[in-house]
């Protein structure tokens, strides 16, 4: 299982008016604007917005691989400006899943090997029995001996998420994860996410532009212009993409027909 939050912190992210400029002078960009945050122990989160809206900037700065220029994120009860960048590594190793559109498997390594990665790189005991467990729980048990360019892309991204899931992390960040997948194969994978919520009680924040793939989290939480936008809880596809049109014409300036 992965770790909880203690009975103090329900949340296993916190963002306190994080801020986060690119550039200087004229050509400073903002992407975060005092954006304040908590994602709560055993839920899935969508993050939806316009293109430039601070998506993965956000994202970055909630799993520490970027730092904010003002504000503060919290993993659980550990405040991440605290940590030097050797600290911070070892923090994100055992405490931080990451899932990407791009697989970003090893070619020359079997889907166990790639799954068994984090945990060697971490200097930990590789548990067979875990190990095993992971690789069923995501389907791939009789596909654990293939090497990623045998297995399907649906497959290739379960492996990643096997290895994502491996180490027990506290929160696992998804970053487009259905965006190089047909529609069936995502809502498999989508559907493992939502189970891996349910079921382990995981912690997932994801970002998406998908209105159907955000419909498979517990809350979305929608960005523009670098700050928080807007929210739904229990969302479904329809209301989601609704919002959405919203926000994109508030950035554009446009009213499209219908929306009002």
């Amino acid at each position: 299982m992965p770790a909880r939050a203690n009975g103090t912190n329900p949340y296993a992210v916190r963002l306190d008016a994080v801020t986060k400029t690119y550039g200087a002078g004229e050509n400073a960009v903002t992407a975060l604007r005092g954006v304040s945050l908590g994602f709560a122990a055993g839920t899935f989160t969508a993050v939806m917005g316009p293109s430039g809206s601070g998506k993965s900037t956000m994202m970055h700065c909630a799993a520490g691989l970027d730092r904010p220029d003002t504000g503060q994120v919290w993993i659980g009860d550990q405040a991440l400006g605290e940590l030097d960048e050797t600290r911070l590594t070892e923090m994100r190793r055992a405490r931080i899943g990451f899932i990407f559109q791009q697989f970003n498997l090893l070619p020359a390594l079997t889907a166990r090997q790639n799954i068994e990665l984090p945990l060697r790189l971490a200097g930990a005991r590789v548990d067979r029995d875990l190990v095993n467990q992971v690789i069923d729980r995501v389907g791939l048990s009789a596909r654990a001996g293939h090497l990623p360019g045998e297995l399907s892309g649906g497959q290739q991204q379960r492996v990643a998420i096997a290895r994502a899931l491996v180490t027990r992390p506290e929160v696992v960040f998804a970053d487009e994860p259905t965006g190089a997948l047909d529609t069936r194969t995502a809502a498999e994978v989508l559907t493992l996410l939502r189970e891996s919520v349910t079921t382990l009680g995981q912690t997932i924040v994801m970002v998406t532009h998908d209105p159907i793939a955000a419909s498979y989290a517990d809350r979305v939480i929608f960005l523009a212009d670098g700050q928080l936008a807007d929210e739904i809880r229990h969302p479904d596809a329809h209301t989601i993409a609704t919002r959405m049109t919203r926000l994109d014409s508030r950035v554009t300036g446009a009213t499209p027909a219908g929306v009002r």
